[in-house]
């Protein structure tokens, strides 16, 4: 599984949260402790909000531990809203089209977790998307037609909305094609103003979730704390929708929607 952190609060440099602390997100590529594999190698991503509605985007194959480009981005650039992940691939091949985050318009998504049995439903999945959004497909992971399906079910209008009736569709296609549903979702995703995320799976073991307030001010939201003495950290609960704005943060029951008597596929 893969290991992932975002940000809201007053501009800091990304290296406050991603690279300087002793159990950074940098450290968790390669030894993190609340994950099936300690080693996250295969790439990386980072997306931030500046004075652009779209954010920046840097994304590469290598292991976040060995570029030194990424360090060298984490101590010059400052930010009040950002997401940075590092990757274990479940399926997929190590390209940057496949790394962490996804970016649309002013969206940006990331995900820790996977679909099962993918490859028996991607066709199905992919073909229930309208053209527009078909189109902007450019790698092969279940965590990008994921996220394209969170756009094709009215994203920009309606976050929370959209989730549940996209994991409503993933869940219908899994039926469909006569397996039982498998889906492991704990994603964080934001559009420069608000930031989301979502922690459910349809076993008892939905991936990892936090939250703490930080000293300095600002709230994380992550897989895994990344400063256990300093840090209060809040376990966010599975079946959980949280959105945070700089007002504050609001954590919800989260449960997929009611299935549509018909899937395209």
């Amino acid at each position: 599984m893969c290991r992932w952190a975002a940000y809201l609060g007053e501009a800091v440099f990304l290296e406050d949260i991603l690279t300087a602390p002793c159990h950074s997100l940098i450290a968790q590529s390669h030894c993190a402790q609340e994950a099936k594999s300690p080693t996250n190698g295969d790439g990386f991503g980072l997306a931030w909000y500046g004075d652009r509605p779209e954010p920046g985007h840097y994304r590469d194959i290598l292991p976040a531990w060995s570029d030194s480009n990424l360090k060298s981005l984490c101590r010059q650039i400052k930010s009040g809203l950002f997401l940075a992940h590092v990757r274990a691939s479940t399926g997929g091949a190590t390209s940057r089209m496949n790394c962490h985050p996804f970016i649309s318009g002013p969206w940006s998504f990331m995900h820790n977790g996977q679909i099962g049995g993918f490859e028996k439903i991607r066709r199905a999945l992919e073909n229930s998307l309208c053209d527009a959004v078909f189109d902007q497909r450019e790698g092969t992971t279940d965590s990008e037609l994921f996220f394209l399906l969170l756009i094709d079910e009215g994203l920009a209008t309606d976050p929370q909305g959209a989730v549940s009736r996209a994991t409503s569709r993933v869940l219908e296609a899994s039926r469909r094609a006569g397996l039982e549903p498998a889906l492991k979702l704990t994603a964080a995703f934001s559009d420069g103003q608000a930031l989301h995320a979502v922690r459910y799976a349809t076993d008892d073991h939905a991936p990892t979730l936090y939250t703490s307030v930080l000293r300095r001010g600002g709230r994380c939201i992550v897989s895994e704390p990344f400063d256990r003495e300093g840090g209060d950290w809040q376990a966010i609960p599975p079946s959980s929708f949280v959105t945070m704005t700089r007002d504050g943060i609001t954590i919800g029951p989260f449960a997929p929607a009611a299935a549509k008597l018909a899937l395209v596929g």
